[in-house]
This record gives C-alpha cells, sequence and structure tokens, in this order.
C-alpha cells in the first residue's frame, strides 16, 4: 500500500492545510522572486507541511526542483558542486527557473560540516535561482545563515485544521468512518498533520470501515515507534513483520535510514554487521533516486532494505533490554562515526558515505574487541583515532586499558614515522611517499605511484588503473594500513 502522506501530498498552494498566513507569504515571495532575490527558510515543527509547501509552490510557478538533504550534502565541496551549480544555472524549464530545496538546514552548523554552513550562506547570497530551506528550529541555523534568508514560520496544523483532511482522504479512499474515530486521531497528532494521516492509514489498513475501537488512544510517542522498529529489526522480529512495523512508524524511510545505521552495531556482530549495510547501501542508494527524480514510489524499496533487508541480516535473536541511545542526528555517537569516516575518506580518496558504509563495517570485523591488535594498531595510527573513535569501531569499551595501549602505541608508531620519514610504517601507505618527495624532489604524483602496488615505472597504464580504483574504491581504505 502507498503511503498516504505521499498519495495526499499537496500540489498546489491552495491545497496546504492549516498555516494560510505562511502560505501566503510563500508564495508573495516567489512572485516578487525576481526582484529582490532572497533565499527563503520554512521553518516549523516535523510534519507541519513545510517541504510539501515548497514542492506545491514549484508546481504553480512552473519551476523543476533540485532537492538536496543536509544529512547527506553538507560539506562545502558538495553544496558548491551541486546545489550551487543548479542555483547559479538557468533551468531547462519553460520558465527559466528552479527551485533549490535544502532539507534539514538546522544540521549544517555541526564541526564536521566542513564548511558546509558557511559554503550555503555564500550560495544564498550569490544565487541565481530562487532556493528554500527547510529547518525545524530556525536558531539553530547559524546567525550568518538566518542572516541571509527571510523566513517564514509554519505552526503547527490544529486539530480543526487536521479533520477536514482526514475526512477527505476517507471519502477519496471510499472508507467509511466514525466521526469519534477521526475526532481521536486529530486529537493525538495535535499539530502533526503527517503524523494524523499515517495513523489513519495505519487504523484503515484492511477494512472498509474506521471506528473508535480501531483507533490506538494516547499521545504519540516517536521516540518509543523508533525504539520498537529497533527492537523489531535488529533483535526480534521476522523480515516480514519488521516490514510492517516499519510502515507503522511515524518515520520517512531518510530518518529510519539514519535510525537504523546508527544503532546496528549495538546489536549486531561479525558478519551480521557487514550484511546489514550491505542493505543499508542499497537502501541509500533508492532514496538518492527519489531526490534526483521527486518520485516517492521508489520509498518503499528504500524500507524494503532498511527493514526486511535488515532483519534477514540477523543470524540469532535477541532478547532482552538494550541501550540505543537518543537520536542519531545530535548524539555523540554519530559525531564519532562521522569524524572516523571522514578521517578513512580522506585517506582513502574515496566519499565519507563509501567510507561509512562501505569500508567501516569491515573494520569493525576485522577488529571486533581488538583481538587483532596489531592491524587496530595501525588503524588507529592511520586514520590518526583517539580512545573513542577506537572503542566506536572494535566495539569496546573506550575507558579499558586495552583500547588506551592501543591508541598510546598507535601515537608512538606516527611519531616514529615522521621521525624516520618512513614510507614502510604503513604498508602502500601516501604518508610516507609525501615525506619522501620532500626529501628527494621527485614529483609528489610519481611519489605516491611508486609507494602504491604495482605502481611505478612498470604499471603506467593510467587509465585502467583508474578504472580500477574506481571499481574497488570500496577497498582502498583497507589497503592503506593492512
Amino acid at each position: 500500500m502507498m503511503d498516504w502522506t505521499e498519495r495526499y501530498r499537496p500540489t498546489a498552494l491552495s491545497e496546504v492545510r492549516g498555516n494560510d498566513k505562511a502560505r501566503d507569504a510563500l508564495r508573495e515571495w516567489a512572485e516578487t522572486w525576481d526582484d529582490h532575490g532572497e533565499a527563503v527558510v520554512l521553518y516549523g515543527a516535523p510534519g507541519v507541511g513545510k517541504t510539501s509547501a515548497a514542492h506545491a509552490l514549484a508546481n504553480d510557478m512552473g519551476w523543476s526542483v533540485m532537492e538536496l538533504n543536509a544529512s547527506d550534502s553538507r560539506t562545502r565541496d558538495r553544496i558548491e558542486r551541486v546545489a550551487g551549480g543548479a542555483a547559479m544555472n538557468q533551468s531547462l524549464t519553460s520558465t527559466g527557473r528552479q527551485l533549490v530545496v535544502l532539507d534539514e538546514a538546522d544540521n549544517l552548523h555541526q564541526h564536521k560540516d566542513r564548511g558546509g554552513a558557511s559554503a550555503m550562506t555564500s550560495l544564498v547570497k550569490a544565487a541565481n535561482q530562487p532556493v528554500v530551506l527547510i529547518a525545524n528550529d530556525f536558531y539553530e541555523m547559524s546567525r550568518g545563515l538566518r542572516g541571509a534568508c527571510r523566513d517564514i514560520e509554519f505552526r503547527d496544523v490544529s486539530r480543526r485544521s487536521i479533520l477536514p483532511v482526514l475526512r477527505d482522504i476517507c471519502r477519496k479512499e471510499d472508507v467509511e468512518y466514525e466521526s469519534e474515530a477521526l475526532e481521536t486521531i486529530a486529537e493525538t497528532n495535535d499539530g502533526d498533520l503527517r503524523g494524523a494521516i499515517k495513523d489513519l492509514q495505519a487504523a484503515a489498513e484492511g477494512r472498509d470501515r474506521v471506528t473508535e475501537d480501531d483507533v490506538a488512544t494516547g499521545s504519540r510517542d516517536r521516540t518509543q515507534d523508533i525504539f520498537s522498529l529497533l527492537d523489531a529489526v535488529l533483535k526480534e522480529e521476522s523480515p516480514e513483520a519488521a516490514l510492517r512495523t516499519a510502515y507503522d512508524t511515524d518515520e520517512t524511510p531518510d530518518d529510519l535510514l539514519q535510525w537504523v545505521e546508527d544503532k546496528v552495531p549495538k546489536v549486531y556482530e561479525g558478519d551480521e554487521i557487514a550484511d546489514a549495510y550491505g542493505y543499508l547501501a542499497k537502501a541509500d542508494c533508492w532514496l538518492g533516486r527519489v531526490r534526483a527524480t521527486q518520485n516517492y514510489t521508489y520509498w518503499r524499496y528504500a524500507t524494503d532494505n532498511i527493514a526486511a533487508g535488515v532483519a534477514a541480516a540477523r543470524q540469532r535473536d535477541r532478547d532482552g533490554w538494550t541501550r540505543y541511545g537518543g537520536a542519531p542526528y545530535r548524539s555523540t555517537r554519530d559525531s564519532t562515526r562521522d569524524y572516523v569516516a571522514e578521517r578513512i575518506a580522506e585517506s582513502a580518496g574515496v566519499s565519507t558515505a563509501t567510507a561509512r558504509r562501505e569500508i567501516m563495517p569491515f573494520l569493525a570485523v576485522m577488529t571486533h574487541h581488538c583481538t587483532n591488535r596489531e592491524l587496530t594498531v595501525r588503524m588507529a595510527a592511520r586514520y590518526e583515532l583517539d580512545t573513542d573513535h577506537v572503542a566506536f569501531v572494535t566495539g569496546s569499551g573506550e575507558s579499558t586499558n586495552k583500547v588506551q595501549d592501543i591508541v598510546a602505541d598507535a601515537e608512538e608508531l606516527r611519531e616514529q614515522a615522521a621521525v624516520d620519514h618512513s614510507g614502510g610504517a604503513f604498508a602502500g601507505g601516501v604518508a610516507g611517499a609525501e615525506a619522501d618527495a620532500e626529501d628527494d624532489g621527485e614529483p609528489e604524483a610519481e611519489q605516491v605511484a611508486k609507494a602504491t602496488p604495482g605502481g611505478g615505472e612498470e604499471n603506467d597504464d593510467n587509465g585502467a588503473d583508474a578504472e580500477a580504483a574506481e571499481e574497488d574504491d570500496q577497498q582502498a581504505g583497507l589497503g592503506d594500513f593492512m
């Protein structure tokens, strides 16, 4: 069954419910954009229709849409290449306009974003195309970015505005209903239109009439919903049952991916981790296709991999309580994971996403609980990892003597390599080649080639090498220190 939040997404601004003032301000911004050329920030709680309003506006104006998510596209390089290219160039549409939509713009301020906030600020000031930023918390954005944009607040959608939407959906789906049932859903989700539609779909599934008894009472607890999903996927349910739980969870597939990706190492071990991240990588590809085509029917394939796929990777069921921790967006664990991925990506010459989803799972398996001590020391030295980073990758406690000793040995290894200018400290590594290049004056590119297995004069087929490297880039980080 297609997600009703997508099936009934507004296609025109006039269909956006519950935020008439914000809707009118957004239309006025678009109609006068040629005069002022400013970007705009739409901010407010999740589920109130910010992103839907942006897409509806584009339909009304005859603009094409380029949508990016700050969680995936928040580095300076990515923003300047993708969003910048769209914002600075003329669209192929008849209007000559393309609306650039950046979701989760309030996630651009983290230190790991490597200049994402300043790059976006520069972009919105110089853009030749209209730009809409979407944020849950306006004041989580940098001051410079806030000052460079107009701002429009989307308020919580009231129960009175939610009820007509639910009635209209029931008529279109040919589902009879008790008025009390819809009132309960609207009351439970007061402020969250998207959550109300999801609850209605869950209550109506397999039925031609929705009664008050079919509707779960009590206030919505999204965190509990997520934890129930994590238990279902990672610990106890079959792939089919896990998928049903995912459909009942009030999160988009993008959010589900980040939650499951973040919590997999807390439950899975060894091959389970590698197999699970394989399914998550496939899900990420489907989500990329959604962002590229705006075809939200691909969401179901992403959810299939996130829920059923990861559950299928489980080799045994678990019971008992698991300390999952908080949301992945702002957690310390998330920052640790991203730091490790960035260090691997920088060293291996791959994207951060490739490092996180293709290389880190293998490192976790090979260094699990630091059983291969020598390999763990080399990893820590190569990527300049501290105790919390080593503990994250290996699954060990960062306060243990074992992890602390490994980090100390890694530091000594780095210092010795610096003193000796030795490329042999990391087999196949680039660091030694760069040091040697400073001594003998040879071009750095030649030194790197000689330091790489198969490099030098005996392997001058650069085109073939580049093609092979592109096919196997997920293994590049492994060879850097093994």
